[in-house]
């Protein structure tokens, strides 16, 4: 902590753009734990686990002192003008804001013993190895008996890498694959406990998914996306039992990334947004509660940061290179835009988008380079080429 809160004041180029970038970020951090939308404790433990930050914003506001923030922030906002550079008012009293409530573990209030995912990409192929390795029975479909074996192919080598590096044996991976049961049939999900789907991020290919499912799962079973932007409440809608319906979004890889943003809609029944959480911890994760509204609590954040990052380079705020050199020398695990060229330039410029249309805020519109590089399908490291090149 000491040598991020000595990074950010120094008076060098460096700390300088650090500080332009992070300001900003710590700003609305603080506005959304004033609004309510989550907990002090989740704000930084989303930051923390879902981003690999050494620390949250909350608490580097405790450690920088609120006043140097705001102080930043209002020369920031002299130079911009951006009503998003005007201090918060709960930076003035943040002490008082947003401390998480005591209360017991949560519990699992419903019976899940099988787990259905719904995919067979990526991140479908580790949320059902998340699950297996825990314990549970899961049951995978797909559209095909090759994308069905493309997710066993994923989790076998996932497992075949742990036994290399001595954590896990060979008869545990076996009882790993052995609790998997892949199926091209929808119907093969109707005993599942708990349905999580894993599918292209499209609200109408979703919405024929959710009433779907609700036609096929018993009664009782909870139905999940691991949607990043989308709304649960419209998925929820199209069924017939909205209390079952709940936001269970992984990070990817989810194997490796401790982070579960689970999002509840006003729907969504207490016992279900508990049971979700408790499950989260049962395999592992560290889950954080907030409710339905785009980019939840991580892509709210971290999307206008990046942004933001792009808009300074347009500027002539600094190279590339000196800005993704200058938020690792304030402890951050990636440069913003080596960060962008990992998640996609085309991701990065849906989420920014959607949040433009749940918040409005024009300071958020995305910056034009990300929209060229897109049109020329320069999307990050899975084209070879987007802001650097690979």
């Amino acid at each position: 902590m000491s040598e991020i809160v000595e990074r950010l004041t120094a008076e060098d180029r460096g700390a300088e753009i650090a500080r332009t970038l992070l300001f900003p970020y710590l700003n609305h951090a603080a506005t959304m734990l004033a609004s309510g939308y989550a907990t002090r404790d989740d704000i930084d433990a989303a930051m923390r686990f879902g981003c690999g930050y050494p620390v949250g914003p909350l608490m580097l506001i405790d450690a920088l002192g609120p006043e140097t923030v705001i102080n930043g922030l209002q020369e920031l906002h002299a130079e911009t003008a951006d009503p998003l550079h005007d201090p918060a008012p709960a930076l003035s009293n943040l002490a008082d804001v947003g401390a998480t409530p005591e209360g017991s573990e949560p519990q699992l209030r419903r019976d899940i013993e099988t787990v259905g995912v719904v995919g067979t990409g990526t991140m479908a192929s580790g949320i059902a190895q998340v699950f297996a390795q825990a314990g549970y029975g899961v049951v995978f479909v797909g559209r095909s008996q090759e994308k069905l074996d493309g997710v066993v192919s994923y989790i076998t080598k996932n497992l075949d890498r742990a036994v290399e590096r001595g954590k896990l044996d060979e008869d545990g991976k076996s009882n790993v694959l052995g609790r998997l049961t892949g199926s091209t049939e929808r119907e093969s999900l109707a005993d599942a406990d708990l349905i999580l789907e894993a599918i292209a991020e499209d609200l109408d290919i979703k919405k024929e998914l959710f009433a779907d499912l609700d036609r096929i799962a018993k009664p009782g079973a909870i139905l999940a996306t691991t949607t990043s932007s989308l709304s649960i409440a419209e998925l929820a809608e199209v069924t017939s039992r909205p209390g079952d319906v709940i936001g269970i979004h992984f990070f990817n890889p989810a194997p490796v990334m401790k982070l579960v943003e689970v999002v509840s809609a006003e729907s969504t029944k207490p016992d279900v947004s508990e049971t979700a959480k408790a499950l989260s911890l049962s395999v592992g994760k560290h889950p954080v509660s907030c409710s339905d509204r785009a980019g939840f609590i991580v892509n709210a954040l971290l999307f206008p940061y990046l942004n933001d990052a792009i808009k300074l380079h347009e500027a002539g705020g600094g190279s590339l290179e000196e800005i993704d050199a200058a938020m690792k020398g304030a402890e951050l695990p990636m440069g913003p835009f080596e960060l962008l060229d990992v998640v996609g330039n085309d991701v990065s410029l849906a989420i920014e988008r959607t949040l433009v249309g749940q918040f409005g805020h024009p300071g958020w519109e995305p910056a034009p380079t990300l929209v060229q590089l897109v049109d020329e399908g320069k999307l990050g490291r899975k084209t070879k080429q987007g802001f650097h090149s690979y």
